[in-house]
């Protein structure tokens, strides 16, 4: 069977960050806006544990996981290959 395929966990990290660390302060004057953003923030946290509940049921049922970088099948994440080292190959 085919390693079934999930975003790389970076994707959430890079999302993450960027908005706790810049968006949120760039709003720190409007509430409104500030508030949506945090509901994203919070958003994001429930799909990365998400994916890993999905993760650990793939672990558990012996099914592979194939963790992609963008839709290009070509660009994936090899468990024992560090992001750093994925990103040099791009």
């Amino acid at each position: 069977m085919e390693p079934i395929p999930l975003p790389a966990p970076i994707h959430y990290e890079v999302a993450l960050r960027l908005l706790e660390q810049q968006t949120t302060f760039a709003l720190s004057q409007r509430q409104h806006q500030r508030e949506l953003a945090h509901e994203l923030i919070i958003t994001l946290r429930k799909a990365l544990s998400q994916q890993k509940r999905l993760e650990e049921s793939c672990a558990q049922a012996g099914l592979a996981i194939d963790y992609r970088w963008s839709l290009n099948p070509a660009q994936t994440v090899h468990p024992a290959q560090t992001a750093t080292e994925s990103l040099k190959q791009e």
